[in-house]
């Protein structure tokens, strides 16, 4: 019988065989491993890889400094109220909202009110703004560490909205003032304070969006005296009174009011017309300001090109207060102001605030143009009287102008002078609807004084008046009188 070799031998091929495999597979799986170094770190790998991650030092905002420097002296104010007649505050709107229908109730009621302000001194003077304090009955003034005051009232200035209170305390933070001429367009602002009178302590950024902004129907009380500055970093109600910042940490402005109709559009006072106003609440409990004694109007391109100006600047005397500083240097009606104390005007608002900062009883170079000619005269600024003033409001020249037509006239009857203490001019009697003169906001029942300059008082030298601007092809300017107050209104004739 022949022996079986392939069975004889078998197994322990098999056994040769997944030896070999076994080799060769640690083989290539050890090569790999090396080559695509698939090896698992150490623990002290690990360890040390961790420490170097946590160890990099992150990046400081640049905003933090400016906050640990102004934030401990920013405080919230909390206001008690009688609940009166309606006022714009709008937490008194939500209340009426509740008592309307209970006007005894309301009576009896005092509402809560809040905002913000700042400390600037170590006598504890802190800035707000007037709105804040208005008609308070209580004031309790919190600081960031939570230490609670009482505080009272130094002095309010509703013309610009500043106001000055007071507290007692020791080892009170002070917030720097930085200076708002400097301001530039773009430059970083932060503002502080206490949106919704909940928030406190909050802190928003942008920039300056904006100088110089006045004429604003501001919410809570229009100040008569507005440069305001602009920016886009985000204020709310309770922001009212709390500081504008600059990079520095340095305040620049009184976060005063903000446009609800669009979003980054906020407007604080700027610093040194709050300190300037501040500095006489302090000494005096009140302010004292100059003033010529003249009704005032933008020069408009319109009206430079009715009244043959080279430029559109200055701003034109619409009106010349009796026995007042004008009157007595010899200023008069259509004069345009250029020059006031060596400086250029070219801002009506500007201008204002330049002459109640003078000093009462000094006397100031003021140029004029007349007629062409430039004049120099000097007048002794004297104390503005808020009654009179009241009624000198400057009349704002309208924005846009439509050609004149359409216009009736008639004159005046010497009963009609007589009681608007006036010698001449015409009246309206009649506006054709749709017309350029209806266009142009004249309405019936208005006093015409002078077209272009010149005297009117018969509907023959008024209609005179207008074709002669015409043939110069000039707008004519009309010198209308509404009430008690005139009011230029360039009208661009047809052809």
């Amino acid at each position: 019988m022949i022996p079986d070799s392939n069975r004889r031998h078998t197994p322990r091929s098999y056994i040769l065989l997944a030896g070999g495999l076994l080799v060769a597979g640690l083989v290539i799986g050890l090569g790999l491993s090396a080559g695509l170094d698939l090896q698992r770190a150490s623990s002290a790998a690990k360890a040390s890889l961790g420490a170097t991650t946590s160890s990099a030092a992150m990046p400081e905002s640049p905003f933090v400094s400016v906050v640990d420097r102004a934030l401990p002296a920013v405080v919230f104010i909390d206001v008690r109220k009688k609940v009166g007649t309606r006022s714009d505050d709008p937490q008194e709107e939500l209340f009426r909202r509740f008592f309307d229908g209970n006007p005894q109730q309301r009576q009896q009621q005092r509402v809560p009110s809040s905002g913000s302000g700042f400390i600037v001194d170590r006598e504890g003077h802190v800035l707000t703004n007037n709105h804040v304090v208005r008609d308070a009955d209580d004031i309790t003034v919190t600081l960031n560490d939570r230490r609670t005051f009482k505080a009272t009232v130094v002095g309010t200035d509703p013309e610009t909205d500043v106001a000055v209170i007071k507290i007692e305390g020791g080892n009170l933070p002070v917030l720097p003032l930085g200076d708002s001429d400097k301001l530039r367009v773009g430059d970083w602002a932060i503002a502080i304070g206490n949106p919704l009178g909940m928030l406190r302590g909050s802190v928003t950024v942008g920039i300056i969006s904006a100088r110089g902004r006045s004429n604003l129907n501001i919410f809570g009380g229009t100040p008569a005296f507005q440069d305001f500055i602009q920016t886009d970093a985000s204020i709310n109600f309770g922001n009212s009174g709390g500081p504008l910042c600059n990079s520095a940490g340095e305040a620049i402005g009184i976060n005063t009011a903000v446009n609800s109709s669009g979003q980054g559009i906020g407007f604080a006072i700027p610093i040194n017309l709050a300190k300037h106003i501040a500095d006489q609440l302090v000494a005096h409990g009140s302010v004292t300001r100059a003033w010529l004694g003249v009704r005032l109007a933008e020069v408009t391109p319109e009206i430079a090109e009715g009244f043959n100006l080279p430029n559109p600047e200055g701003v034109l005397i619409s009106d010349v207060l009796r026995d007042q500083p004008a009157e007595r240097a010899g200023l008069r009606r259509n004069d345009v102001i250029v020059e006031y104390d060596g400086q250029h005007v070219v801002d009506l608002q500007k201008f204002r605030l330049r002459v109640a900062d003078t000093p009462v009883g000094r006397t100031v170079p003021v140029e004029v143009l007349r007629d062409g000619k430039r004049m120099r005269f000097e007048v002794k600024l004297s104390n503005r009287d808020a009654e009179v003033a009241a009624n000198s409001t400057p009349s704002r020249a309208p924005d846009t102008v439509a050609p004149a037509a359409g216009l009736t006239v008639r004159s005046l009857t010497q009963a009609e002078r007589t009681e608007l203490g006036i010698q001449g001019g015409v009246l309206i009697t009649a506006v054709e609807p749709g017309s350029p003169a209806d266009d142009s906001d004249l309405q019936p029942e208005t006093v015409v004084e002078e077209v272009s300059g010149k005297a009117v008082d018969t509907p023959q030298t008024f209609a005179r008046a207008v074709r002669e601007a015409k043939e110069r092809g000039k707008p004519a300017v009309l010198l209308v009188r509404r009430g008690e107050f005139t009011e230029f209104v360039p009208v661009r004739l047809k052809d």
